[in-house]
């Protein structure tokens, strides 16, 4: 029996530089169980694999799609007994909103020596469970992806253009991120049309199947089951259980200084603002033309005749660490 197992993706960004201190932290560590990917197919054999140990935490050290991918797996693979271990996940990504909920803010090998640490006593209050978002086109014989973070509208067209544009200049992530946001509301403002600018973003149409609608072209259309939201913000109120979050703001200027400024004070999601809308639902189907929607790193299209559905799952588990 490991006390940690820690899953770990060497080709992903963070790992290129952090993969051999990550190595040699595991080797002088024999509480912790260290099994290495080549890609994202071989997780179900890695989980097969770590369940065998039967670890008390297991460590997810990877980008967003090795993130997600393991998600997936973990819920739908039934590869360890009863409910799987408490998961905790390294900041390694490009944003790392799993980990930030989850308390896990500083460097990932300090974070999992954090974790190391918690694992040797009583997990209990360390323990928090998270409902993930099921991605599926609606038929009842496709396997839903899973995650946690869905950006879509004019956040996944930002998503894409920092990713496509901006991330292959080399720069360090805060940087890449301002000027992200920078060509963001340079664009927002001033209405100019380039291709070194973000796409504007497609008019959508998100219903909730229990009730209500949301219809036009938004600046940031987001569903959640994390607690926090991108700078800071809370996503609407919290008291509910297996209901997803959501938060859309219209593409209008105002509306967007009104969410950042809400952001930067931490009050988003504490009140009502013009043009930005909070729901929280079980259900949520997403359509429109061409509409690109990002979970947890991985792209999918929304359209008219192909539309989109989102729906909670049972809780999981997770390790949260003091933030």
């Amino acid at each position: 029996m490991a006390l940690v197992a820690l899953l770990s993706n060497p080709h992903s960004t963070g790992n290129k530089s952090l993969l051999p201190q990550v190595r040699s932290y595991c080797a002088d560590n024999p509480d912790v169980f260290h099994y290495e990917v080549e890609e994202i197919g071989q997780i179900a054999r890695a989980l097969e694999m770590i369940a065998r140990v039967k670890p008390k935490v297991l460590v997810i050290n990877g980008g967003d799609g090795t993130v997600q991918a393991a998600l997936t797996e973990i819920y739908h693979g039934g590869h360890f007994e009863g409910v799987p271990p408490p998961v905790a996940v390294l900041p390694n990504g490009k944003t790392n909103l799993i980990a930030l909920d989850l308390g896990a803010d500083g460097a990932p090998l300090e974070a999992l020596a954090q974790i190391v640490q918690v694992a040797k006593g009583d997990l209990s209050a360390h323990i928090v469970v998270r409902e993930l978002i099921a991605l599926s086109d609606g038929n009842e014989s496709s396997r839903p992806v899973l995650g946690m973070f869905l950006g879509g509208a004019g956040l996944a067209e930002t998503i894409l253009y920092c990713r496509n544009k901006i991330y292959p200049l080399g720069l360090p992530n805060g940087i890449s991120h301002f000027l992200t946001a920078m060509a963001v509301l340079f664009s927002a403002i001033f209405g100019v049309k380039a291709d070194f600018l973000p796409q504007k973003s497609r008019p959508v149409r998100v219903s909730f199947i229990r009730g209500g609608e949301l219809q036009g072209s938004f600046s940031v259309l987001i569903v959640t089951t994390l607690e926090k939201l991108l700078l800071g913000g809370q996503a609407g109120p919290s008291g509910k259980t297996g209901f997803m979050k959501l938060l859309a703001v219209d593409n209008r200027p105002p509306a967007m200084f009104r969410m950042i400024a809400a952001s930067l004070r931490g009050k988003l999601g504490q009140r009502q603002l013009d043009g930005v809308h909070f729901e929280q639902g079980d259900v949520i189907r997403i359509d429109g033309e061409n509409s690109s929607v990002i979970l947890d790193g991985e792209v999918f299209e929304a359209n008219n005749e192909r539309p989109i559905f989102l729906r909670s799952t049972a809780p999981v588990p997770f390790l949260k660490l003091a933030a």
